[in-house]
């Protein structure tokens, strides 16, 4: 299981991604913005590299572990991006940890093999559902960086992040609204076509991958109804995606973690 990767560059871009994540987490203080940048789009294109070799294989692998280092990527993709609009933003050094965690992650559970897929709209579903993952973990980076700074603000004065208390709160609801756009739509597939994505007898089950994915759905939807209806704010709405987002990953990464590692199962 450990160190499974198939292809020899699939091990030394995996090693390469942990160790120029390592490398910004440690030396980000240091740093200046253009070799900030350089070290993020090394480590970003090195890890997609990686996920590549997992999802592209022979055969393709995937897991828990896939899982965790494919949000991981999704949320360093959108962080690049925010920060050509907000370039004070200042996350890199804690998303670089989560980043070279997940990729060591994989190198020990690389997931099950898929030598054969029932349907050629699975790894579309999949694909709807990690990104799901990959917003609502940046919105929880957002809330993060929201406690932050509300502490912050109280203690010296200014913000932690650089970034408006205002603006990292609209931030965070619209990472929210769109993930909880795409869990909706992963949910809505998996229910109507569940035997067409994975095969004659495979319906929609009451297991825990779903009672947990509906969960956080529910928790979710209450939050997005709070803050229209009952101006749900700061600290309250902050636990709620907290909440939300636990439930969301003991769906599929939790199921999947007790199947592979306690279960010993594929």
């Amino acid at each position: 299981m450990i160190l499974a990767l198939n292809a020899w560059w699939g091990l030394a871009t995996a090693a390469a991604a942990a160790t120029v994540y390592a490398v910004l987490a440690l030396a980000a203080p240091r740093l200046g913005s253009g070799a900030i940048r350089g070290l993020l789009l090394a480590a970003w294109l090195l890890h997609a590299l990686t996920l590549a070799e997992g999802l592209l294989g022979t055969p393709p692998r995937f897991g828990f572990a896939p899982a965790i280092s494919m949000t991981v990527w999704l949320m360093l993709t959108v962080y690049a991006f925010e920060r050509r609009l907000f370039p004070q933003l200042q996350a890199h050094w804690a998303l670089a940890g989560l980043g070279s965690a997940a990729v060591l992650l994989v190198l020990i559970f690389p997931g099950a093999s898929y030598p054969a897929i029932a349907s050629p709209w699975l790894p579309l579903h999949w694909a709807l559902g990690i990104a799901s993952y990959g917003l609502f973990a940046t919105a929880v980076v957002h809330g993060w960086l929201m406690t932050r700074s509300e502490r912050a603000i109280r203690t010296i004065g200014q913000t932690y992040s650089g970034v408006p208390l205002l603006t990292l709160e609209r931030l965070t609801f619209r990472f929210v609204e769109a993930g909880f756009v795409l869990l909706s739509a992963t949910l809505l597939v998996g229910w109507l076509f569940a035997e067409t994505l994975y095969g004659p007898g495979l319906a929609w089950k009451w297991n825990h991958k779903t009672v947990f994915s509906l969960l956080a759905w529910l928790t979710f939807a209450g939050l997005l109804v709070g803050r229209a209806r009952l101006g749900w704010r700061g600290h309250r709405a902050i636990r709620v995606l907290y909440l939300g987002s636990g439930l969301l990953l003991l769906g599929y990464v939790g199921s999947r973690f007790v199947l592979e590692v306690i279960l010993l199962r594929s």
